[in-house]
């Protein structure tokens, strides 16, 4: 029953947060400490991105399917759309993220997930964050970005192997310090999402085939499906109001979570 309960809350929590710019591994660390739920395991950490992965493949399905096409029609010598040169920076966008998360993985697994980190990560970002979003101008879309741009957004994505930075967070925060609008920045960091998660949960995948730990299923399963429905959910809503509601209430939120981190480690 504990199982239960723990993947049921952890799993809607990583499928609220892995989109939301508040870094779902932070509250994911943070949780299954303060819980004493640290036994999910290798298994819960595959369920819970492949459920976020369907719920945006799902997602963006037709947009998903357009660049697919133009990204064959490219490769096969018959031009470039912007179908096509989206999928291109898709690509670029990824290559940050996949070196740095081979080379330094095991070194921020290790190293890197204390509350002082996460704290301070969280707290820098959210500054990071009001700061692109009230300071930049706002009028690019995801059409006009150049390969360059898709390296400063990757190597932004790159940084949210630090707990506490948010991939969803950094890689908006870069878009709109590039001028984008903020719909344009949230859907060019959810389409990132696809190959970023697909790259984390791919390793994870060959880490537990590698070993001989007992997986139970079922449970796997229920966990993939609720984070999944979760997601999805969060994907809709931010897109949907994030013109209107911006990111000032994220911004707070993270300033509230990382002065109660810093309170909790002064206090003990």
């Amino acid at each position: 029953m504990e199982d239960f309960l723990a993947s049921s809350f952890l799993a809607i929590v990583q499928g609220a947060t892995e989109f939301l710019p508040i870094s779902s591994s932070a509250h994911l660390i943070l949780f299954q400490n303060w819980l004493g739920w640290s036994g999910q395991g290798l298994a819960f950490n595959i369920a819970v991105h492949v459920g976020t992965l369907v719920a945006t493949l799902i997602y963006f399905r037709t947009d998903l399917v357009k660049i697919l096409k133009g990204w064959i029609h490219s490769v096969s010598g018959n031009g470039t759309n912007e179908d096509a040169k989206l999928g291109w920076l898709i690509i670029v966008a990824s290559i940050p993220v996949g070196v740095f998360g081979l080379l330094l993985h095991e070194f921020i697994a290790s190293s890197l997930s204390g509350t002082l980190v996460i704290a301070s990560t969280t707290l820098v970002f959210a500054v990071w964050l009001w700061y692109s979003d009230f300071a930049c101008s706002g009028k690019r879309t995801v059409s006009s970005l150049g390969y360059k741009d898709a390296v400063l957004i990757g190597l932004a994505q790159a940084l949210a192997l630090v707990p506490g930075t948010s991939r969803s967070g950094v890689t908006i925060s870069m878009g709109l310090s590039l001028g984008m609008t903020r719909q344009d920045a949230t859907r060019f960091a959810f389409l990132l999402a696809i190959p970023a998660i697909s790259m984390a949960g791919g390793w994870q995948f060959v880490t537990l085939a590698l070993s001989d730990l007992p997986v139970d299923w079922g449970l796997i399963a229920y966990s993939a499906a609720i984070a999944c429905v979760v997601a999805y959910t969060v994907i809709h809503m931010l897109l949907k109001f994030v013109e209107r509601i911006g990111m000032l209430p994220f911004v707070i939120y993270r300033i509230l979570i990382a002065l109660f981190l810093f309170s909790t480690m002064l206090f003990i």
